[in-house]
């Protein structure tokens, strides 16, 4: 399993461009940053990147995941099938916030076609900070795993 400080993120054509600031903006804070794709603006299925990534948390190679496309819908879709990961979609830091706390989402999932670069740096930065709270919610969590 990788450290916390690694982390593996992919995308389509619609994102990206945000993807690949958000790699600098990880790799200027110190993760080691696994590209899973895409690797231009070419159209691709969401889908193939959404198994990469996804996969490769849930076989727990990488603790946590940062998946992107035009919405962010078609990722959480994609990612949410995959035994023990939690994706969570977020446009706002009170749910990345909350993802993490109550929920303690594995996988970030963004709209590059919803939001602007700056806000998606500080989601990131937000829910890369925030901690789990266990407790009543770690209860929960292990119930959709049951």
């Amino acid at each position: 399993m990788e450290t916390d400080k690694s982390i593996i993120i992919g995308s389509d054509h619609a994102a990206y461009e945000l993807k690949e600031k958000i790699k600098v903006f990880l790799i200027e804070k110190g993760y080691a940053v696994v590209d899973a794709g895409t690797t231009g603006n070419a159209s691709v299925s969401y889908v193939d990147y959404g198994k990469k990534v996804a996969g490769a948390v849930s076989q727990g190679q990488y603790v946590k995941g940062i998946l992107l496309c035009g919405t962010g819908l078609g990722m959480s879709m994609v990612a949410n099938r995959f035994p023990g990961v939690r994706a969570a979609l977020c446009s706002d830091i009170f749910s990345a916030r909350m993802s993490r706390v109550h929920n303690d989402a594995n996988i970030l999932v963004l709209g590059g076609r919803i939001i602007g670069d700056i806000l998606a740096f500080e989601l990131v930065q937000t829910w890369l900070d925030t901690g789990f709270e266990g407790g009543r919610h770690l209860d929960r969590i292990q119930s959709i795993d049951d």
